[in-house]
């Protein structure tokens, strides 16, 4: 292939992602390379009368179209559009789906990885914290970053998908300086831009008195080396302040020490106009911050905010982490 397209798993079967990507894909005109199942597909075509022509691709990804949505199969013929629980039948579906993305990256000259949701209960089943966790262990990647990003604002929690009870004992030095670096570098080299970072403090006020003060201990150190490197961070700051309209507008990115610090905030102030990007991969992995939705399957009610953001993004930067 002489040019780049961008690679899609659809995740979950029960999930809306697929209606959304039919709904949407004809207004980005991107080319893809799809990775779902095919009986999945006419069933969502079927439903919403939709006007889509499938090329499957042979194994070789010699009948590539361009500007089309060109279709891996993964055999999946227990879809059905009932609003019930996800259910691990389709973990198999979903991993063979990773592994041949994952083929195909290497093989390709390839713009990024859009996912699907998937269920972090019956897919992931407490062995990796979330998708990102899992991308980095297949593709030997170490200490990936999530970023939720917006191009007013964007977040990274230092710790991601774990009990609250666990997150102090998570926060240390040298992982603040490993991701908020990788934070600056994705800034600088792929969006052009040299970002103003604000961390938080993990206590209320950025205040602690007993011996495990993590603010004094880990993050004030960490922040100092930052500067040091000649990155422009400050901190740290209140976390029910740092998000106030005044305070945050005077920054790129808001960095949290744990999930819900700083993403309820965010999509409290931007919904779903938001994409989450794991920095760190071989490649740019982007998934549309929302999850399966199994309640409104098949209602046509959905939100494609996040996933056109997801294509968007991909096809104006056109470039690998």
């Amino acid at each position: 292939m002489n040019f780049s397209p961008i690679i899609i798993v659809g995740g979950e079967p029960q999930s809306v992602f697929i209606e959304l990507l039919l709904k949407t894909i004809k207004k980005i005109n991107n080319s893809i390379i799809l990775i779902s199942s095919k009986d999945i597909l006419r069933k969502n075509i079927n439903r919403f009368n939709l006007n889509f022509e499938l090329n499957e691709l042979d194994k070789n990804l010699t009948n590539f179209k361009k500007n089309k949505i060109n279709l891996i199969n993964i055999n999946y013929n227990k879809f059905s559009f009932s609003k019930k629980k996800i259910k691990s039948e389709s973990n198999k579906f979903i991993q063979l789906s990773f592994n041949k993305a994952i083929d195909v990256l290497k093989k390709t000259d390839c713009l990024g990885l859009i996912n699907g949701p998937i269920s972090k209960r019956t897919f992931l089943k407490g062995k990796y914290n979330g998708i990102t966790e899992f991308l980095a262990r297949k593709t030997g990647a170490k200490d990936p970053v999530m970023l939720i990003y917006n191009k007013k604002l964007s977040v990274s929690p230092i710790t991601t998908h774990i009990p609250i009870s666990k997150v102090s004992k998570k926060i240390n030095k040298k992982d603040i300086i490993n991701k908020i670096k990788k934070i600056n570098y994705f800034y600088l080299n792929v969006l052009k831009k040299k970002p103003k970072i604000a961390v938080t403090g993990l206590n209320p006020h950025c205040e602690s008195f007993d011996k495990e003060n993590k603010e004094k201990k880990e993050i004030i150190p960490a922040i100092t080396e930052l500067k040091k490197n000649k990155i422009n961070v400050k901190g740290p700051f209140a976390s029910d302040t740092i998000f106030l309209k005044e305070n945050s507008k005077k920054f790129d990115v808001v960095v949290g020490m744990y999930h819900d610090q700083v993403l309820a905030p965010m999509k409290t102030l931007y919904g779903f106009n938001a994409i989450n990007i794991t920095l760190g991969l071989p490649f740019i992995r982007i998934s549309p911050d929302h999850g399966p939705n199994v309640e409104m399957l098949g209602d046509n009610k959905s939100d494609p905010t996040s996933l056109i953001e997801s294509l968007s993004f991909l096809k104006k930067y056109a470039v690998k982490a």
